[in-house]
């Protein structure tokens, strides 16, 4: 198979395993299910792994000699740009502004940056990472990835979602917990030419810690702590 076909097949193993999760969570949640905001959320999806992959790898690369895919990540985060503007910029998270009682999500933060700056200091090779790589990981992971699921797709979600329970003093609702299984799946579920494969813990290292992702977004109202969590744990192990 091409890699257009294969990445089509990637993205609708993703989407029938939300969409499966999902209309369990309806039969649950029955009272406050919205179907529309739910296919909307699907779509969202698509159109973002669409521009992640440079329309499924078959639009030219701009910078071909990369190791990275910038041009994919631009685009992906060009286009949530646009979408938290129709959603609601501050609605998305796409705010300095942050929630009163922030604080303890300040606090986490700190703690899990030092914790992971030391254990990339213990386990590294003693030679950073190329320059190419560092700027990369300490860019675009979480511009991007946080500005989808923790910003854009956690919206609609939740409004397919509205119900919620207060979780450290943070609303977290099933939509949200959707946003955690998709971003784990987007890691670890893929087709390619052996088929179907799928890495339990590639999807316990990406889905869980996307959960205190979850829990910072929702906590601060804002992206900016999701961005600068991500971004740390992605480039930290770049620089030892």
């Amino acid at each position: 198979m091409t890699p257009m076909q294969n990445e089509l097949m990637t993205v609708g193993l993703h989407v029938g395993v939300v969409a499966a999760l999902g209309f369990a969570g309806a039969a649950v949640f029955r009272g406050s299910f919205r179907p529309a905001w739910f296919a909307g959320a699907l779509a969202l999806y698509i159109v973002y792994d669409a521009l992640l992959t440079r329309g499924f790898w078959t639009l030219p690369d701009m910078f071909p000699g990369s190791e990275w895919n910038w041009t994919g990540k631009l685009l992906s985060f060009a286009g949530m740009a646009v979408a938290a503007v129709l959603l609601g910029r501050r609605k998305v998270g796409a705010t300095l502004r942050q929630a009163p009682g922030s604080r303890a999500a300040w606090v986490v933060f700190v703690v899990l940056a030092a914790a992971l700056f030391a254990l990339a200091w213990r386990t590294g090779d003693g030679r950073p990472d190329d320059l190419e790589t560092i700027a990369f990981q300490w860019t675009m992971p979480g511009l991007d990835e946080e500005l989808f699921f923790r910003g854009a797709l956690l919206v609609a979600l939740n409004e397919a979602f509205a119900a919620c329970a207060r979780i450290f003093g943070a609303p977290i609702g099933y939509g949200g917990l959707l946003t955690a299984v998709l971003f784990g799946l987007v890691h670890a579920l893929d087709y390619g030419a052996a088929g179907v494969g799928f890495d339990a813990m590639t999807f316990a290292a990406t889905g869980g810690p996307s959960l205190i992702l979850l829990w910072m977004r929702e906590k601060t109202g804002s992206l900016l702590l999701p961005v600068l969590a991500h971004n740390v744990s992605n480039g930290a192990f770049t620089l030892f």
